[in-house]
């Protein structure tokens, strides 16, 4: 299970540090661009993305080796 958390936690790492390079760079990368729902907000769902990676490495750490 801690094993999943981190590899959870590094994809939304990913996609969060993503986004948000993406969004102040002017490119389109990431799953952020590629929802519609998403449109004018994707600043806000990258730094959503990073709060979120946050908390799944603090899962990750809080459970027990094994």
């Amino acid at each position: 299970m801690k094993q999943l958390l981190e590899v959870l936690g590094f994809l939304a790492l990913v996609q969060g540090v993503g986004g948000l390079v993406s969004e102040l760079a002017d490119w389109n990368w990431g799953l952020v661009h590629r929802f519609s729902f998403f449109d004018g907000y994707e600043l806000f769902a990258s730094i959503a993305l990073l709060v979120l990676s946050g908390a799944l490495f603090a899962a990750a750490e809080s459970q027990k080796p094994g």
